[in-house]
């Protein structure tokens, strides 16, 4: 197996705080990972410490090759990075805008370079227009060509579709899939649960700790959840009313639905038992969602790093 990131024993803490936990990963070349889990988990850090652009406090690995430590340097200039929030230039054309980051990385024949990257990501008929009266999925697309100029072999993607509307996100998506078919490792992370199941495989880091990892139906395989869904007329009000009963571990809201999951199938059909009498209500047994899986995941675990 030939592995494009293999580290273990991952450390860092920030101030007093340990961010991240002894973090163990292997992600495979060419493979979409995931990273999941709630605001100032540690995912962003997480990130950074595996492809060179944080020094770990303890620990060991290698990402595309070189060591995580030695030789940072090495790894960074083999990657790509797209943050969150667009950090291109309003006041710069699209073209404009990869001119610039090419002439940044000392690249030859930008022209060339830089009239193929509009090419990729399908901006060419925009490529005069000023970057700051793009849309947020155009930009999406720009911050995408800027970040594959340089050829990267590793590409980070931190929350890449926050603000975007899901057309914009499904395309985002299509292309991230047709990258790692040509090779390119991607690793991201995601509040979306949709997202997270585009990924090859994932991991959930929560406040420094790494909870599981895998595919998502090994993930949540694991967890040993049974769930039922009720539908019906006032269900929002029947979730405080659930939450006591017994075998009962969670409910959680799915639109018009709830989701009613427990470790314990013939425990919790019998405590819904007397729902099923109720004409206004219909009760039927589904298969764990993912987000059922996280939710288990995150009860009893402490919503602040430790010191």
């Amino acid at each position: 197996m030939s592995y494009a990131i293999d580290v273990s024993g991952l450390n860092k803490s920030f101030d007093g705080k340990h961010v991240v936990r002894d973090l163990a990963l292997r992600v495979e070349e060419g493979e979409i990972y995931g990273f999941l889990g709630p605001n100032g988990s540690g995912k962003t850090t997480s990130i950074r410490m595996i492809c060179g652009l944080l020094t770990p406090d303890s620990g060991q690995g290698t990402c595309l090759g070189f060591d995580v430590i030695a030789q940072a340097a090495r790894i960074k200039r083999e990657v790509g990075y797209m943050t969150q929030r667009f950090s291109l230039w309003d006041d710069l054309t699209i073209a404009e805008n990869l001119d610039f980051v090419a002439r940044m990385f000392g690249m030859k024949q930008r022209r060339e370079v830089v009239a193929e990257a509009l090419d990729e990501l399908g901006l060419t008929s925009r490529r005069d227009q000023l970057a700051g009266t793009l849309s947020g999925g155009w930009k999406q697309r720009l911050a995408l060509a800027s970040c594959l100029l340089h050829k990267p072999r590793l590409l980070l993607l931190d929350e890449p579709t926050a603000g975007v509307d899901p057309k914009a996100r499904r395309d985002f998506w299509e292309e991230i899939h047709h990258l790692s078919d040509t090779g390119i490792t991607v690793l991201v992370s995601t509040h979306y649960m949709d997202e997270a199941e585009r990924c090859h495989r994932l991991a959930y880091i929560a406040y420094g700790d790494l909870l599981a990892a895998g595919t998502a139906e090994q993930i949540v395989a694991a967890q040993g959840l049974h769930t039922f869904e009720l539908r019906g007329e006032g269900i929002a009000g029947l979730a405080g009313r659930l939450r006591p009963l017994p075998a009962v571990g969670q409910v959680a809201s799915f639109g018009s639905a709830l989701h009613v999951s427990g470790p314990d199938r013939d425990a919790l059909a019998a405590s819904l038992a007397p729902l099923r009498e109720r004409s206004d209500l219909t009760l039927r047994a589904v298969e764990p969602s993912l987000e059922d899986a996280f939710i288990h995941l995150m009860q009893g675990v402490s919503d602040e790093p430790q010191g």
